[in-house]
């Protein structure tokens, strides 16, 4: 037992696929609705507080789909764990950290929600990733939505 806790207790930590991966448009991966969540950095407190600027609109959402780029969309880059996956697992470790909960990023397996076959690079990530899990003895606590939806089923199908 260590601090009260026997040693079978599974510390651990949790991240969400949109705020942790980034590489929003790299080897496959389809847009998704918190690709489409804009963050605006320039607002007042006020302006911050007030819920008419937090709202998701059509108007955003639409304009969000033909901007290219990650300015004030957070969540395409998010901390870039898809190019830094290997660090930040080696500091998961570093930590003490034995269970990994994360999700798993709807469109970078199926681009569009309804595809036929899955994206190759986008299960060889996650391939990469829960071997280098493993590699540190670190068990993985998959699920599969975290609020992101690909945006062609919200087009297609009312999402």
């Amino acid at each position: 037992m260590k601090n009260g806790f026997p040693d079978t207790f599974l510390w651990g930590g949790a991240t969400a696929a949109s705020q942790m991966e980034g590489a929003y448009n790299e080897d496959g991966k389809g847009l998704d609705t918190q690709d489409c969540k804009p963050q605006y950095f320039n607002l007042t407190r006020e302006e911050k507080n007030d819920w008419k600027y937090k709202q998701m609109t059509s108007e955003k959402y639409e304009l969000a789909k033909t901007v290219e780029g990650i300015a004030n969309y957070p969540f395409r880059f998010g901390s870039d764990q898809y190019h830094h996956y290997k660090e930040d697992i080696a500091l998961f470790a570093e930590m003490g950290m034995k269970i990994y909960r994360l999700s798993i990023s709807w469109a970078r397996i199926f681009p569009n929600g309804d595809d036929e076959t899955p994206n190759e690079a986008g299960l060889q990530y996650y391939k990469n990733l829960f071997e280098e899990c493993h590699k540190y003895g670190i068990k993985v606590f998959v699920t599969i939505l975290h609020y992101a939806i690909p945006v062609h089923l919200v087009d297609a199908y009312g999402g």
